[in-house]
């Protein structure tokens, strides 16, 4: 296990930049998520670290050693591929002891090997496979096994590219978990590749969002979800997304009210709300934050246009000033198509954005201004 540090990572195709001027410094044993969509720069910065591409600036250090240009071979990295990595003519077995018999890890005895490899494949649970060839197995048993040799191999960094993106719904949600387990057990520095948010916060001490070869915001899974940097960000994270809703900031006898939609909807800014009368902004609103009550109540009013069923969600579509508003329900609501209902919001959940256009991404609005809410008064 070994610190990493990388500054200035830059990396072009022709006049394609796929990485630029990324920085960033993971620490000892540190489980860090990289997320973000097709595209953003994920697989060329996990290269970058392997010594796989040549980058055209910055640096990468590993264990305090620059690594910038030293060989793959040399770096003492274990990279898994989104693609099988698998020798079809060897066993599960001798796939897996591979990795054991060469190198820095040449040292092991037979009975050490057979050791490690028990660990990793009862974990993944591929134990009863090791007999059997990748052309026997089912194409979420070979992703297991071409993780396990990754896993089995003791290594200063473990560099994880989409390593469960061909499994099933099921078998992912359970392999987040034992990934976790692993990564606890081997406390090895782990960089994980996904553009899947829920492996994001499951898996991550820290996430890092990504976007056109760009960290947009770094922080942990609690930081990322409570205080998106962008939109970009804050539409990153949870199905269905956040709604994103165009307002006014406006000031009555109740104190500082943004005017959603076509102004019949009012909702309280949050205190320290870095805004003044008059401002064009963005409101955020979670599906899951927002809570559904009968039409008599006090909040934002509305009619539920759409009922989705979704297992034990229900999403909800709800016209409410001229808006419509996606809403997540248990399925023992009651709440159906055409019932008239009020969303309510607790004030910590209200995030807010600067306004924009079409489909611009803006900055979050939250730095404490104290003379903001003094001209709202």
């Amino acid at each position: 296990m070994a610190t990493m540090e990388l500054r200035g990572l830059r990396k072009t195709y022709g006049k394609t930049t796929a990485v630029s001027d990324i920085s960033v410094d993971i620490a000892d044993g540190e489980f860090f998520v990289i997320l973000g969509p097709s595209g953003a720069g994920k697989t060329t910065t996990l290269k970058s670290i392997a010594g796989l591409v040549d980058v055209d600036a910055g640096s990468v250090h590993i264990g305090g050693v620059d690594m910038t240009r030293v060989e793959p071979y040399h770096r003492n990295v274990a990279m898994a591929f989104e693609s099988y990595a698998l020798y079809p003519q060897k066993t599960v077995s001798e796939n897996l002891a591979s990795p054991l018999k060469s190198g820095r890890t040449g040292k092991y005895s037979s009975a050490q090997r057979g050791e490690r490899i028990d660990q990793v494949t009862t974990t993944l649970g591929i134990n009863h496979l090791l007999q059997r060839f990748p052309r026997e197995l089912s194409n979420g048993q070979r992703q297991r096994v071409a993780l396990g040799r990754v896993l089995v191999r003791p290594a200063d960094v473990y560099l994880l590219d989409e390593p469960l993106s061909h499994l099933d719904a099921k078998l992912r949600a359970a392999m987040r978990a034992e990934l976790k387990q692993l990564g606890q057990m081997s406390n090895t520095t782990t960089v994980y590749v996904t553009h899947d948010y829920q492996e994001a916060l499951a898996l991550g001490d820290r996430i890092a969002v990504m976007r056109e070869g760009e960290l947009v915001q770094i922080g942990t899974p609690q930081e990322i979800w409570r205080r998106p940097a962008d939109t970009f960000v804050a539409r990153a994270l949870g199905q269905p997304e956040m709604n994103l809703l165009d307002a006014v900031v406006d000031a009555g006898d109740g104190g500082a009210t943004f005017r959603l939609g076509d102004g019949s909807v009012d909702l309280a800014v949050p205190a320290g709300a870095q805004v003044s009368r008059g401002d064009r902004v963005r409101v955020g609103l979670r599906p899951c934050d927002l809570s559904v009550g009968d039409g008599s109540a006090e909040g934002i009013r509305g009619r539920v246009l759409l009922a989705e069923r979704l297992g034990r969600n229900v999403e909800l579509t709800v016209q409410a000033g001229g808006e419509q508003v996606v809403v997540l329900v248990s399925s023992r609501s009651g709440v159906g198509e055409g019932s008239e209902v009020t969303l309510t919001v607790a004030p910590d959940d209200i995030h807010l954005f600067a306004a924009g256009s079409g489909g611009e991404d803006t900055a979050r609005l939250d730095a404490v201004r104290t003379s903001s809410m003094e001209a709202l008064a």
